[in-house]
Order: structure tokens, then sequence, then C-alpha cells
């Protein structure tokens, strides 16, 4: 997709503050910056991973234009010395992150960023648009997609996603969610997602009746017959007329009909009747579609009533995480460095869950040898390594009686470098790749992490060496 220059879309501060750096002596001070969030959506087991192709496209991007130093030295706020530094502004940071499609669990990084603080200050709103926006909708998606039992998910929500950035980088989301594809044309221009879709109720409504509409397009497109059946009704008019063109146009061009298309009623009831009607008629091969304002839990319990359904278009509640459509990653200072040393920043809080966890981290990953299955991640101080040749104890970070010492187990470090000094050094997969990757990672979470309701929590400790600088720092921090 065109990349369009973002570097303006930033909240005010993280530019005054920019400015206050470079006044006081502090632009070249390296810092720190974590990105995380604190609770998954829809009270869900975990989160997937999304927009770091985005997020390296912006970075690789950021520049100042000459429009844009003239409209801030027209608020009068900036020093002249600062508004050269942004002319002469190149991003030079270090940039790590967990790859696109990966389960990710609160509190633990996703996106760290090392550099002058003024660049990784600046980066704040772009880091958490990009990657808060993409991640709530494939993990929506796979919800929906899981729900679905095997069966395909079409997302169908561009006409009711936030703006168009929303419809084309939420199908690309979706997409990586599990969906088989999307009505949003310009996503599969863009990136290879495959584009679907037949008629609406208009074109029905355009022709004298609905066998007439049926018999149009079956001579336009008689290999790629769906019918949409419920613009009068479904089971008096919309099946039946879908099986006489089957016969009439369809069969006798040498090709099978794909399937119909119902949009509205009672979606288990119907759908029972027509794959009755369709199986008499002689095309049990023909597939039914449904769609109409559903979501997981819809989609859940009509299969669980028995719907003979064979695949889903899911808009709204899809497009917008209707249910829940604010992901809320945030990005916090953890360490600035001083004479070549890592100096640690921890911020407290009166909530306990917003305290949050210093220094330079790595997140760890640990599967049981012998099932392959995730047992918990360990967030540690980067240098750290974890062996995996030797028994290895995880505790809980506020109840640390809680513990557990794991044995016949291998560890994966999750963050990866995709900037060195600015320099993108990071090839991103493509987005099959993505979306098969992220299949297979769900695959590692037990059962009970996947579960709609009351998920299993997932254990996310902190090393044995992290745990203890973050009590030294609450010990020091605390007003006495």
């Amino acid at each position: 997709m065109d990349q369009m220059n973002l570097t303006m879309l930033t909240d005010f501060y993280e530019i005054t503050m920019a400015n206050g750096y470079l006044e006081h002596g502090l632009k070249d001070r390296i810092a720190y910056f974590d990105m995380f969030f604190r609770k998954v959506p829809d009270n869900g087991g975990f989160v997937i991973m999304a927009g770091v192709e985005q997020l390296i496209e912006y970075l690789k991007n950021l520049r100042f234009s000459e429009e844009d130093i003239d409209y801030l030295r027209g608020k009068k706020l900036f020093s002249e010395d600062f508004l050269r530094y942004l002319k002469n502004f190149k991003f030079s940071c270090d940039v790590w992150a967990v790859p696109e499609g990966t389960p990710i669990f609160p509190n633990e990084p996703i996106v760290i960023v090392r550099g002058p603080v003024i660049e990784a200050q600046f980066v704040e709103t772009m880091v958490l648009l990009t990657i808060n926006h993409q991640s709530l909708i494939a993990t929506k998606a796979n919800r929906i997609v899981r729900a679905a039992q095997g069966r395909g998910v079409m997302e169908f929500g561009s006409r009711r996603a936030q703006g168009y950035h929303g419809a084309i980088y939420g199908a690309r989301a979706a997409y990586i969610g599990g969906c088989i594809g999307t009505a949003c044309t310009i996503a599969e221009r863009d990136f290879e997602i495959p584009v679907l879709g037949t008629m609406a109720h208009s074109w029905i409504q355009m022709f004298p009746n609905e066998l007439e509409a049926f018999r149009a397009y079956a001579r336009t497109y008689p290999d790629q017959c769906t019918f949409l059946v419920d613009t009068y009704n479904v089971l008096k008019s919309g099946v039946p007329n879908a099986i006489r063109i089957f016969h009439e146009e369809v069969v006798p061009r040498g090709f099978r009909p794909k399937g119909i298309r119902i949009d509205s009623g009672d979606i288990t009831y119907l759908s029972k009747e027509a794959r009755r009607m369709l199986d008499e008629a002689g095309f049990p091969d023909c597939k039914i579609v449904a769609s109409n304002s559903l979501d997981e839990y819809i989609i859940r319990d009509i299969l669980i009533q028995g719907a003979q359904v064979d695949s889903f278009g899911v808009g709204e509640r899809l497009i917008t995480s209707k249910s829940e459509p604010v992901f809320s990653g945030v990005y916090k200072l953890t360490a600035v460095e001083e004479d070549g040393m890592i100096i640690p920043k921890i911020k407290l809080s009166e909530n306990v869950g917003k305290i949050t966890n210093p220094a330079f981290k790595q997140v760890w990953r640990l599967f049981d040898k012998s099932t392959h299955k995730a047992i918990a991640d360990v967030i540690t101080i980067y240098d750290e390594t974890i062996d995996e040749k030797n028994p290895y104890v995880i505790f809980d970070p506020e109840y640390i009686w809680k513990r557990k010492t794991v044995t016949n187990f291998y560890a994966k470090r999750l963050l990866t470098k995709i900037f060195d000094q600015g320099n993108c050094v990071y090839q991103s997969p493509e987005l099959k790749e993505i979306k098969s990757y992220c299949k297979g990672q769900i695959e590692t979470l037990w059962d009970e992490v996947l579960r709609f309701e009351n998920p299993h929590n997932y254990y996310v400790d902190l090393s044995k060496p992290l745990w203890e600088m973050k009590q030294r720092l609450l010990q020091e921090y605390s007003v006495k």
C-alpha cells in the first residue's frame, strides 16, 4: 500500500517534550521505552500480535517537511535550534518487536525502542496506534474463526470500519487472525488477501423479479454462482428460485453451483431447511453462507443448535471489535543510559497493576519438550539467558510463594530486532506466512487458555534478577 508521510501523526506533547529535551541538553540521552498492554480484550486468554510491517514502514519514512516545520514555527512555542534539528531529523533508534502472529500476554514488552530520547519518545503515538489497532482486530477475528470450528470466515466489514485505514488494515489483521478472505478489494490488490463477494439485495431489486435476477447473474458468472436468497422470502422464494436457476443455467453449462447466502432471519432454522431443499434437488455440494451481525457467540450458539452453515461473512462486529473496541496498549520509559551504564526506571502507582517493570528486557516463552505446548512466559533482563539443560524455577511476581520448577523444556526469545541504529534489519514475512505461523502458534496454547469465558490465566513471570531489581526500585522510590 502507498505510504503517506505520517510523521506529524503524533500527540502534541511529544513535540513539546522534544523541544524541552533539546533545550535542557538531553537530546542525546539514550532512553528505553516499552510498549505493553494490561488487559486482554473481551476477557479473553491472549492477544495476537499484528501491525509490525506497518510500524516498520512508518519508521522508515520519518521525516519533517518544510510545511511541517513552518506549521510548528507558527505555534511560536519552539526554538529555532529545535526546528533546525527537525529539518535534519534522521531516525537512529534500535527497535525490537514480537513477530506478527505471535500470541502475546499482559505486561510483557511487545515493542522496545532504544535511542536518543527525542526520537524514542516521538514515535510513541504511532507505535501504539499501529500495534493497538491491528492486534485488536486480529484477536477478535481469531475468536470468531475459532467459534466457526473449521468453517471459513470472511471479513465483510469495510463499510462499517472506523475510517478507510481501519477497513484496509483491519482486513489485513483479520486475515492474520484466520479469516479466509475479505470483501475489501484494495486488500487483495495490496496484500494479496483473497477478495470475495457476489451480489447485494439491490441486484435482486433491479430486475423484474428474483428469478430473473438469478438468471442474469448465472449467465454472467455461471462458474461462480452464489445467490443471496433472503431479499423476499428465503424458503418460499429464494431457495426455490436458486435451485431452478442451478438446473436451468448452471448445470447445463458444465458447472456446479457454489452456494447460497442467508443474510437475515433465524439462521439455524433457515439453514437446516435450505440444506434439506438443496440436497433433495441434487445439490449436496452447494454451500450455505450466513451473514448478518454475527460474532463468536452467535456463531457458536447456532452451530450448537445444528445450523447447516458452511461459512460465515462477518462485518461490523469483527472490523470494529464491537464488543470491546479499544485495545489499551501503553508506552512507558523503562531505562536510560548514563556513562555507558543502563539505569533502570520505574513508574509507581497506587494501582498495583500500573506499576511498570523496569530495565531493558527480553521475553522468553518456555515450551514443554514432550507436548510442545507453551508453559509460561518469563520476562528477563535483556542479557540474561535461560539454561534449558537445568531445571528453571518460575514464580508469580506478586504471590512469590506460588512457584514451579520447570524441566524437560526449551526456551524461545520472543523479541526480535527490527531496526539497528535506524536501519531496518528485519524482512517482514509474506502475509500468508504470518497467517500460517499464527495458526501454528495458537496450537501451542492449552485449550484452557483458548476458552471464551473464564480462560486460564497464562503465566507471565519475572526472572529472579528482574524481580529483585524491581523490588529494589520500589523500596528506593517509595515515599517514606
